[in-house]
């Protein structure tokens, strides 16, 4: 995943920049990236986060960078942003999405403009430089942005600096949040609405799904109307959305009470305690506690002083190791107890395994499970949440081959969707064995619908049902 966020700003802008970007540390962990405009031009840096967090690297940049319009990234993918120079003009770019037609995109770049891409490591062409020769195929910047939105299959948000302005572009279906923050000398732009707040900007809106939005200090324009269908990625409550977060009017924090509290309500079980697995399950806990009247507690702490993010490092069998020395339990509150345990999802299952077997050898009585969303049956295509290389990286698309064979039919995985199901029952039923959970119940995707509050049509539910 990544985010972006840009300033338009009277003065200069590098420090709210530097702090925007710096509150969007949740959402990646490999590059960081800003570039700004000023009296002298254009100007970037580009540093790998990898071991060290983004303000850690960027502070030297704080000080030597400076211009009255910026935009940066975090990003968990390719280097940005991109300083491009091109017929349009000298501009920089950042993006946040993916792009499932890239072969054929550069093909087609290839042929109608005999451009060329710079090779990133294992061959593959930055995303974010395709989107760059896609927009400078046009002639202006605000056409070349929305071809890009209409070529790409996927999805792809979008930051465009130039020495005049940034135009802000949310992508076609509005599968990402862009929202505009505005105080008195200027304004931003930000993936997450909590980036700006404290940097003393208030809200002045939401882009809707295409819009592309012209952005200087003196004000916002819309350069390209809206369309009217939205596919917001619902998994941004439940789990990659900061709890201080607002998405299409609705806050993070209090839809994940919601949902926890929907959970209590289709539950039978009675444990001793109910607690979250840190960080994303602990508002869904509070919830299910708060609704149900069972006694809220944390069994394990997470230790974040060295460990703050949650998705380093970039190999699977490290994050597993990481995700688990993070997770210090208190025995006090672990031995002869009956736990309700809840996080935001299952998607391998080794990481809730292993979660387990620690209360298990903490001296728990019992550990029911509780996954904030439905199961997890296909990989997402629309935006870059996940690592997985296949969907049988699925637990339970591993469980279902085991019992349907390797080709699965869209009618046979409907089913196993389908809450209320013979299938869908014994599949949970096979996770909960898998894993050594006392019970298992997921929550079900009516109920999340539910609990984040708007209309269905405009939610995207892919990696739970395999619609849009």
């Amino acid at each position: 995943m990544s985010g972006i966020f840009g300033v338009a700003s009277k003065s200069d802008c590098v420090f709210d920049l530097f702090f925007g970007i710096d509150y969007h540390s949740h959402l990646g962990t490999r590059r960081g990236g800003m570039a700004v405009h000023g009296k002298d031009g254009f100007d970037r840096a580009i540093h790998n986060i990898e071991n060290a967090p983004f303000r850690t690297k960027f502070e030297k940049d704080l000080t030597e960078l400076k211009g009255n319009l910026g935009i940066g990234c975090i990003s968990d993918s390719e280097p940005q942003p991109l300083l491009v120079r091109s017929h349009l003009g000298s501009f920089a770019i950042t993006t946040v999405g993916r792009i499932n037609n890239m072969e054929e995109l550069t093909d087609s770049a290839f042929k109608n403009g005999k451009t060329h891409f710079l090779e990133m490591s294992g061959g593959n062409v930055n995303a974010t430089e395709l989107v760059a020769a896609l927009i400078n195929q046009k002639n202006d910047i605000v056409e070349g942005i929305r071809f890009a939105q209409e070529s790409i299959d996927g999805s792809m948000s979008m930051l465009v600096m130039t020495s005049e302005g940034i135009y802000a572009a949310r992508d076609y279906k509005g599968r990402t949040p862009l929202t505009i923050g505005q105080k008195e000398d200027g304004y931003c732009v930000s993936f997450e609405s909590f980036a700006y707040i404290n940097l003393g900007y208030t809200d002045y809106r939401e882009l809707k799904p295409a819009e592309i939005a012209f952005i200087t200090p003196e004000g916002v324009k819309t350069v390209a109307a809206p369309k009217e269908e939205m596919r917001i990625c619902s998994f941004l409550w439940i789990y990659y959305g900061y709890p201080t977060s607002n998405y299409e009017g609705v806050n993070v924090e209090d839809m994940r009470y919601r949902c926890g509290a929907a959970l209590a309500r289709r539950d039978s079980v009675k444990p001793d305690v109910v607690a979250g697995v840190p960080d994303s399950g602990t508002a869904h806990a509070i919830g299910y506690a708060n609704e149900s009247g069972i006694p809220f507690s944390r069994p394990f702490i997470k230790y974040t002083p060295t460990w703050p993010r949650s998705f380093m490092p970039t190999h699977q069998s490290q994050r597993n190791l990481i995700a688990r020395m993070k997770l210090v339990p208190v025995s006090e509150l672990i031995h002869g107890k009956k736990l309700l345990l809840i996080d935001d999802s299952i998607v391998r299952g080794t990481q809730m395994r292993e979660t387990t077997e620690l209360l298990y050898k903490s001296g728990a009585k019992e550990v029911h499970i509780r996954p904030a969303c439905p199961p997890l049956l296909f990989g997402c295509k629309y935006l870059n949440f996940s690592r997985s290389s296949s969907e049988l990286d699925l637990i339970t698309r591993r469980i279902i081959q085991d019992r349907e064979g390797p080709n699965v039919s869209e009618k046979v995985l409907a089913d196993y969707a389908d809450p209320d199901s013979r299938n869908y029952a014994e599949m949970v039923s096979e996770i909960g064995k898998q894993l050594n959970f006392t019970s298992l119940n997921f929550h079900r995707l009516d109920d999340m619908i539910e609990s984040v509050g708007i209309s269905p049509c405009k939610l995207c539910t892919y990696c739970w049902n395999g619609k849009e």
